[in-house]
């Protein structure tokens, strides 16, 4: 890349939707991870064990030139392929996605839209290799589909509706190829949130934004992989944060505050008593009913 397009680069963002973003919640983590710096004065590691659509990961590229190793990782196998893709291929992703943009755009009617949609929908779905193809069409039905969702029935086939846009942004070259340029630094994981632990060096910064623990039965949006995370799930990951602590390190984590919709309900209050507990407020946006939609509390824990 020449010295030009480099200082004609925009700030990286997230390429895809993705529920439980964390942009709104980026003033909070941005205070706690300058707190920690202030406090060392040294160089520090970076860890997202379930970096999700990256957030926080691009505020830490955008605004933290002291964080010099990172390492992301996520348990969605199509996930972290999009984010490998625009890592090494991003060309060839970009040329894809402006072709299948050019012909949705053509279409005249919602109706023909969503027969489009679907039938890119089945060939996501018939694709079982890991291929330029397939994460081009994750970007597709994640910019066309209801609410950007991620969503997998048990047999791991995407099965979100049409959106209805008229004319949804499926190509934003300026951000890929800035995403590409700044991923250039990072090292890219998928499997369990535990095998991060091994890339943690002294001093190192973990944020971890797990699927979260549903605040109602009818508010659980985890599906977004095969496994569910349950509520052992939930120990295991604390265990890992007692690991953390152990070594040393510091952890950032956000959760759902389950005291939103039952104030006698202490499963996280418990589980992490000897941390520090802070309730934020947050926006939820991913309720298709608009008096669903509001202002609730989350959690956000650490060790320091």
């Amino acid at each position: 890349m020449s010295l030009s397009e480099i200082v004609s680069l925009q700030n990286p963002k997230p390429f895809l939707k993705w529920v439980g973003g964390k942009t709104q919640l980026i003033s909070e983590i941005d205070q706690l991870i300058n707190k920690i710096i202030s406090q060392e004065k040294k160089r520090f590691c970076y860890i997202e064990p379930f970096v999700g659509g990256g957030a926080i990961l691009f505020h830490i590229l955008n605004q933290f030139d002291n964080i010099e190793n990172i390492v992301i990782n996520d348990i969605n196998y199509n996930l972290v392929n999009a984010y490998r893709e625009i890592q090494k291929n991003h060309i060839k992703l970009i040329d894809l996605l402006l072709d299948i943009e050019t012909q949705f755009y053509t279409l005249k009617t919602i109706e023909e839209k969503q027969e489009f949609y679907l039938a890119k929908r089945d060939i996501f779905n018939s694709i079982h290799d890991y291929s330029t193809e397939k994460i081009a069409l994750l970007f597709f039905l994640n910019k066309t589909c209801f609410n950007g969702l991620y969503r997998v029935n048990k047999k791991g086939k995407f099965n979100v509706p049409f959106g209805k846009y008229k004319k949804p942004n499926i190509c934003d070259k300026e951000n890929i190829i800035s995403v590409n340029y700044c991923l250039q630094k990072v090292k890219i994981l998928q499997g369990d949130f535990q095998e991060t632990l091994n890339y943690a060096t002294s001093k190192t910064i973990f944020y971890l934004d797990p699927p979260y623990k549903p605040l109602n039965s009818t508010s659980s949006f985890t599906s977004y992989a095969e496994k569910i995370f349950d509520d052992n799930e939930q120990i295991r990951l604390k265990e890992f944060c007692d690991e953390i602590h152990r070594q040393g390190n510091y952890f950032i984590l956000s959760n759902s505050d389950v005291k939103n919709y039952d104030t006698s309900n202490n499963f996280f209050d418990e589980l992490y008593e000897k941390y520090n507990i802070k309730r934020v407020k947050a926006r939820r946006n991913i309720n298709s009913k608009g008096d669903k939609r509001g202002e609730i509390f989350e959690l956000l824990i650490t060790n320091f």
